[in-house]
């Protein structure tokens, strides 16, 4: 079977050039973004009006997205729908999107799939709604779909890709700890995006929704202990959440997933952020 022609969305932003890091062989990448210089493996367009004549692709991966403070969240849902637009237009057999674990609500978890969540921030329900939307969109239009629900990929988070100058500050709740998520490695996570898309190539079926992280809950002191990254304590504030865990025996039934150990993942990130600094 050869590679899958795999189109990219939203390739400028931090998961896609991860992605364009980590993904050397088993996939043929078109990296899409709205502006720039003409490159082998890149095209230009805006998701939203363009439908090039001749772009073909075997599988659409939609990353672009709006994050909270940096525009209308409700564009999470227009840009999840052109997703599914283009993948009809290139003539694709799956659109995997990016969603979020924020679509899960106050429960610590594990937090499954399969019940309808209760998002508890405004990010986690235009999350929500981009999902209800584009998967709609999808059966409409006759496409199998994935939501990909993603936990803390290291580097791309609030904490790792936050890193600067002055010591970290961390959340400590009442029990000692700070606050417990589900995490990933770069490399980790394009491994497990790589599988996926070999997987939906081959017209394995796959859940409309779907976590991804690695098993287990990471507390964040200890992913800045084991990098040596210095923090203070700050009192948490009632609003924080002290847990939010993925069951992700879902894609754990699918793609093999070591456990999740604040280490290797912070070996995972240091690795990327090499190859970063040597692009």
């Amino acid at each position: 079977m050869s590679a899958p022609r795999v189109l990219v969305l939203g390739a400028s932003g931090r998961l896609g050039q991860m992605l364009a890091r980590h993904w050397v062989m088993g996939l043929a990448p078109v990296w899409q973004w709205r502006s720039g210089p003409a490159a082998p493996g890149r095209v230009i367009l805006d998701p939203l009006q363009d439908r090039p004549a001749g772009l073909r692709a075997d599988l659409v991966l939609g990353l672009a997205g709006v994050v909270p403070g940096r525009g209308d969240l409700a564009l999470n849902t227009d840009l999840a729908c052109a997703a599914v637009d283009l993948a009809a237009h290139c003539g694709a057999a799956h659109v995997f999107l990016s969603s979020s674990a924020a679509v899960y609500g106050p429960d610590p978890g594990p937090l499954h799939e399969t019940p309808d969540p209760a998002p508890a921030s405004a990010y986690g329900a235009a999350k929500r709604a981009m999902e209800q939307a584009a998967l709609a969109r999808a059966a409409s239009l006759g496409l199998s779909a994935t939501a990909l629900r993603i936990g803390n990929v290291a580097g791309a988070d609030a904490l790792l890709g936050g890193i600067g100058d002055e010591p970290v500050q961390l959340d400590r709740f009442e029990a000692g700890h700070g606050p417990r998520r589900s995490y990933i490695g770069p490399g980790a996570f394009a491994r497990v995006m790589a599988a996926l898309m070999q997987t939906a190539h081959a017209h394995h079926p796959l859940p409309a929704r779907l976590n991804l992280a690695l098993p287990g809950a990471i507390d964040m002191a200890d992913l800045l202990r084991a990098g040596d990254i210095p923090f203070l304590w700050r009192t948490a504030p009632e609003s924080a959440r002290a847990e939010a865990v993925l069951d992700v025996s879902t894609l754990g039934a699918r793609v093999a997933l070591p456990p999740a150990r604040p280490a290797e993942i912070i070996a995972d990130w240091r690795a990327d952020c090499l190859r970063q600094g040597g692009a």
